[in-house]
């Protein structure tokens, strides 16, 4: 299955983003085999540093140096779906601010949930900061359903059993991107919440 023709964007209403620089996972894979949706905040500036770009880009740099804090020995991106995890954003287009507007996580997170809903083996989302955090709990509240991140700082909230529709729900910090090599007290954190996610799924 190639995620790219399944879920996407139409009418690009929201206004705080880059809309040249929508991406949607544009790979070949086996949606049974994926045990683990990592979920970070919005696509990069430059579509090289996606994810899935070819080179190095820096997405896949800050996200397999990640991976191998935790203690596996991934040495690429391709790697780490071989551990059965997929990567995605909850905001397919650059942002252009630090910030993201609210309605713009509300639009895109429906995106977000058709493309959750090709997964049908997913046990655990790893939400890399709030905007993932935000984007879980905007399909929740679409649905009628409880939030299913509390509110509060990662730090004070992480650690604790949350489940979204009996899928475990690790809240971090964002991975993707320049401040994963400056915020060391987070790279940690980060180390040890996908440890705990891979630990989970076995």
């Amino acid at each position: 299955m190639r995620i790219k023709e399944r879920v996407g964007c139409v009418q690009f209403p929201c206004t705080d983003v880059n809309h040249a620089s929508y991406l949607i996972p544009d790979i070949e894979l086996d949606p049974s085999g994926i045990s683990i949706i990592l979920i970070s905040e919005a696509s990069p500036v430059k579509v090289e540093d996606y994810y899935y770009s070819e080179g190095e880009p820096l997405f896949q740099k800050t996200t397999v140096q990640a991976f191998r804090d935790a203690g596996t020995d991934a040495t690429s991106i391709w790697d780490v779906l071989n551990l059965g995890v997929y990567l995605t954003t909850s905001v397919k287009c650059a942002k252009t601010a630090y910030g993201i507007k609210a309605s713009t996580i509300e639009t895109c997170s429906s995106i977000l949930e058709n493309e959750l809903a090709l997964f049908p083996n997913v046990k655990a989302f790893l939400l890399m900061g709030d905007v993932a955090i935000k984007s879980i709990n905007a399909i929740a509240r679409r649905a009628g359903e409880p939030r299913v991140i509390p509110a509060g700082s990662t730090y004070k909230i992480r650690g604790e059993g949350y489940y979204f529709r009996g899928i475990r729900a690790f809240p971090s910090y964002l991975q993707a991107g320049p401040s994963f090599y400056i915020e060391k007290s987070k790279r940690k954190v980060i180390a040890e919440d996908i440890a705990s996610a891979l630990k989970f799924v076995g």
